[in-house]
């Protein structure tokens, strides 16, 4: 699944991977914008849409 296009995916498809990601490959939210090439402000809209917040204590996304 590319989450390179992830204003097009589905909102549990991008807390899945994102989640996924952050758990197994980065260490950091920053860690993975720059890994997948994604643009802060962007992606700080989707988690908007989404509801939800990054949480650094758990390196993952939390719903609000």
């Amino acid at each position: 699944m590319e989450i390179h296009n992830l204003e097009h995916l589905d909102n549990a498809i991008v807390y899945g991977i994102v989640n996924e990601r952050l758990r197994l490959e980065c260490a950091s939210l920053d860690e993975f914008l720059l890994q997948f090439g994604l643009d802060h402000q962007t992606f700080q809209h989707k988690l908007d849409e989404m509801g939800c917040y990054y949480d650094p204590l758990v390196n993952q996304l939390r719903q609000k």
